[in-house]
């Protein structure tokens, strides 16, 4: 035999060796899909027609795939026919309703934001009113997850709506006639403050309509001046569509360059998203606020702006979600939502916190996770792994636990509700700080409100504990001696966090007075990550230095 063709055979024979372990792992993985989905719809009939009780057969089965959907990563969920329009408005960014968000204050289910152009505002609908009827049935804070299947539906179709008003005094009722819904992403863009050349844009989510509403609004800016800086604000975005991410990036970053990269279980399984416009504000310089609510297509955007020395990053460190899901129809008006690809900044970062193969037996082998230095196009050095650490940190919380306590039992919100319906006609403007707050003070001791503290609790607790073990009373009054100077301390915190508390009472009553965007405007004046970012755009050279 000749060497060549025996060279021949051995190559052949190593080809059929190869391939035939290639296929036989294939099949293996087929063979274990189909003897599990085999077993699996043996225990199902099984137990549908022998189990002691009688067991509904659509409610068993949605239990299995929620069993089995949790032991994956949160975002892979299935979604059923009582979810569709929530899938609709994710990808839509629309749906059929009245143009209302209701919220819970106190113990009152409530209207917190009226939409403008829509049925809800045309027919006088206003924030603060209480919502207690919709279509006949009764609504309560324990019932409140139904309302939106109450309230939402075909457009052209009517909804019958009783609230209370101006503290429970006016009963009316409301005949609203469902429209397509659009939710805005962009809830706020303008030159702010007012006489600069500084632009504000509050992305609230990336829906459908996203990328074209930050477009209009900024050609429609360009044309009333020139835009020198904007403040892109994504704090609390928990994210969208991936496409709209890259198309919003489009506005900012120079044609041609990485926006991100999104990686499934194959290496081979890789796409790569480049700039395909010339940006509309290239020149402008840019900040862009972050903190631990803005996640996913937030953190796409972020990274990119970050990686490719676009903008500087201000606030505090993102959520971490480096995860891609696709949504795909599975019929029935079901689908199912599941995770896909990671996704990695234009630098080569994976952003994502949770390890969610972590002594996860589910997955055949653990995942890749770590914490690993990158480089931006200014060779700065950034990190992968636990989110987005913003280029300058910014912290911007609520100190007082009295602030806290008041947010959580919706006082600011029913007292702008009581303050306005006793001065309609007030010009918002020449409400004074000293006014609103002695009017608060009064309208709290009218609600009885008490304020306890951490401190003032642990001393109740140790007062009851010493009474019950019956020790001797100079222990339990000298206890009683402390906590009348504790309760001295929190009558006075009132007056501690006094300038908060003013900023919460006057955005709630900006809202009631000027609309929702009277209300952003007057916490802007506030918000102390805003007013930094207005620095650094001012300061040539502390924006250069954050950027090298």
């Amino acid at each position: 035999m000749k060497m060549t063709n025996l060279k021949k055979i051995l190559f052949a024979g190593l080809i059929i060796l190869l391939f035939s372990g290639f296929f036989a792992g294939r099949g293996d993985i087929y063979f274990e899909i189909s003897k599990n989905i085999d077993l699996f719809s043996k225990v199902y009939k099984e137990v549908s027609f022998n189990y002691v009780e009688p067991i509904d057969p659509q409610q068993f089965m949605r239990s299995g795939i929620q069993g089995m959907l949790d032991a994956l990563d949160p975002y892979t969920m299935f979604i059923d026919e009582n979810k569709k329009e929530d899938i609709d408005l994710i990808t839509n960014g629309k749906y059929g309703g009245v143009g209302i968000s209701i919220g819970v204050r106190g113990n009152k289910v409530t209207i917190v934001e009226v939409m403008d152009g829509y049925s809800s505002q045309r027919q006088g609908l206003r924030i603060g009113d209480v919502l207690i009827e919709a279509n006949g049935v009764k609504i309560t804070p324990e019932n409140v997850d139904q309302i939106s299947s109450l309230v939402k539906g075909e457009p052209g179709t009517t909804v019958q709506l009783k609230i209370l008003r101006n503290d429970e005094k006016d009963t009316l009722n409301f005949n609203l006639v469902r429209e397509e819904v659009i939710v805005k992403s962009l809830t706020y863009y303008g030159f702010y403050p007012k006489n600069s050349n500084n632009v504000y844009l509050k992305l609230t989510n990336f829906s459908r309509s996203a990328g074209d509403e930050i477009k209009k609004a900024l050609l429609e800016l360009k044309s009333e001046k020139e835009i020198k800086s904007i403040v892109l604000d994504l704090r609390g975005n928990p994210g969208g569509l991936l496409d709209v991410a890259v198309d919003i990036c489009n506005k900012f970053l120079k044609k041609g360059s990485l926006i991100v990269t999104t990686r499934g279980r194959d290496q081979s399984d890789e796409k790569k998203y480049f700039a395909t416009q010339e940006p509309l504000v290239g020149n402008a310089r840019l900040v862009v606020l972050i903190n631990g609510g803005s996640a996913s297509a937030s953190e796409i955007l972020a990274g990119a702006i970050q990686d490719h020395d676009r903008g500087v990053l201000l606030g505090t460190k993102s959520y971490g979600k480096g995860l891609v899901q696709t949504i795909t129809p599975l019929g029935y008006n079901t689908s199912l939502k599941i995770t896909t690809a990671k996704y990695y900044t234009p630098s080569g970062r994976c952003i994502q916190k949770i390890d969610y193969t972590k002594s996860n037996k589910v997955f055949a082998q653990p995942d890749s996770i770590f914490k690993t230095s990158y480089l931006t196009d200014n060779k700065r050095t950034v990190y992968s792994g636990g989110g987005i650490t913003p280029d300058t940190t910014i912290n911007y919380i609520i100190e007082g636990n009295i602030t806290k306590d008041l947010l959580a039992k919706g006082l600011f919100f029913t007292f702008a509700d009581h303050y306005y319906y006793m001065n309609e006609k007030q010009d918002f403007n020449n409400i004074t700080d000293d006014k609103i707050f002695s009017q608060f003070e009064k309208y709290l001791a009218e609600q009885k409100y008490v304020y306890h503290s951490d401190a003032d609790k642990q001393i109740d607790r140790l007062i009851a504990d010493v009474k019950n073990k019956k020790v001797d009373g100079t222990l339990s009054a000298d206890l009683n001696r402390i906590k009348k100077e504790f309760d001295k301390l929190d009558i006075a915190e009132l007056k501690i966090y006094r300038g908060e508390i003013i900023r919460e009472i006057r955005g709630e009553l900006a809202a009631r007075y000027l609309g929702n965007e009277g209300r952003t405007e007057t916490y802007l004046n506030y918000d102390k990550q805003f007013q930094t970012a207005l620095e650094i755009l001012a300061d040539t050279a502390v924006y250069n230095k954050l950027l090298r």
